[in-house]
């Protein structure tokens, strides 16, 4: 795995070295309380990683507002990375992509009715959401493992199957943004992008080689696909295909996200005339970018067509200059989230336990409890009614 997958820039290894030092003296001032950490009377779940590139956080961020927001008040915090505004902004339906970032955009999209916000500042964020929300249950916080200034009470770390961690070195002879040691704050770990014929000797093997504590738990997870939709709904695009449809269709795929390899592995062997267009993470495409999309695609032969990701399809839908026959051609490849070993319902219980204990409602009733005489007739207060849902 280490050969294959992991690239160390071995002549940058000394500056990677002093990268580390101003990291570890960083989180030196966190521990000894130089810099300080705030707990919120909110529950609040952090998903992150420790590295430069897409480890799958927006589809699991996605995964959990999906399985809490039948049950809870749910709000996702995000950076808005690569937004055009400044300060906190709460998501409604006329946001636009460039107030908010195309993730938390797309977030909005798939569930209107979960608060998404942006703002920097976490700390701040999670004031102006719990001030403005007093049935909030849970803060969902988007890429937040190094923002140390909160104190989640569940901090889930995020590693890429095709580049662990316990393999990698700091910036920038690597990509890792802090020590391996690291990931000693996580309480969960999940290893992304699993191949979905993973066998058992390479569980135990990366169990191994993670080398996590008693007190955190490992998940393993792959990624599945939904049926493709079309970018462009006014267009009158053709109806949208299904992916065992496209085996002698020549196929585009488009992406501008941080690791598309496992995209690529999947789509192939579904796919025997696949081409590549790739751009860099969160790519805003500009006219010559849109002009080489046009060019790659009526080159292709007949039948024909391209796929893109749905963060990258929020991008195009607010650019101009893409031909017709794009327009009425092109599809978003929803991605989710599949957990390996029959592991899914620990991991709902496990954080559906969370919330339930540590809701602002919970914590009241029980002070409130531990204020008056224990009554034996008490019914106290019912227990929600918690189920799963598998969509």
């Amino acid at each position: 795995m280490e050969g294959d997958f992991i690239k160390i820039k071995k002549w940058l290894l000394p500056l990677s070295w002093l990268y580390g030092l101003g990291v570890k003296l960083r989180n030196t001032m966190f521990e000894i309380g130089i810099l300080k950490v705030r707990s919120f009377d909110v529950p609040v779940i952090s998903v992150g990683n420790i590295t430069v590139g897409g480890t799958g956080k927006t589809p699991h961020v996605e995964y959990l507002a999906n399985m809490l927001r039948d049950q809870f008040h749910v709000a996702v915090l995000s950076r808005g990375y690569k937004r055009k505004s400044k300060g906190f902004i709460l998501a409604d339906n006329k946001t636009t992509m460039a107030e908010i970032g195309d993730e938390p955009y797309q977030m909005k999209q798939k569930f209107p009715n979960v608060k998404v916000a942006v703002d920097k500042n976490r700390c701040h964020g999670i004031d102006i959401l719990m001030e403005q929300d007093k049935q909030l249950d849970v803060v969902l916080l988007d890429d937040a493992f190094q923002h140390r200034y909160v104190n989640p009470g569940i901090n889930i770390l995020l590693v890429d199957y095709h580049r662990l961690i316990t393999y990698d070195k700091l910036l920038p002879a690597g990509r890792l943004r802090e020590p391996l040691n690291g990931k000693d704050r996580a309480d969960i770990v999940i290893v992304t992008k699993c191949p979905k014929e993973l066998k058992p000797m390479e569980y135990r093997v990366i169990t191994k080689a993670m080398g996590l504590y008693p007190y955190q738990q490992l998940f393993f997870t792959s990624l599945s696909y939904d049926k493709l939709k079309p970018v462009f709904k006014d267009c009158k695009p053709k109806a949208a295909p299904l992916l065992t449809e496209l085996a002698d269709t020549h196929t585009l795929l488009l992406t501008g996200i941080a690791s598309p390899e496992q995209l690529e592995h999947d789509l192939s062997p579904l796919i025997p005339h696949l081409s590549l267009l790739t751009f860099s993470d969160h790519h805003r495409f500009r006219k010559k970018d849109i002009q080489h999309i046009n060019r790659s695609f009526a080159a292709l032969e007949s039948p024909k067509c391209i796929i893109t990701t749905e963060k990258d399809a929020t991008r195009l839908q607010t650019t101009e200059g893409l031909s017709d026959e794009v327009r009425q051609n092109i599809y978003a490849l929803p991605v989710r989230i599949h957990f390996m070993q029959e592991q899914e319902e620990l991991f709902h219980n496990h954080i559906i336990g969370y919330v339930l204990k540590n809701s602002r409602n919970s914590i009241l009733v029980k002070n409130k409890d531990e204020r008056k005489p224990q009554d034996s007739n008490h019914s106290g207060n019912r227990p929600r009614t918690i189920s799963f849902r598998n969509n």
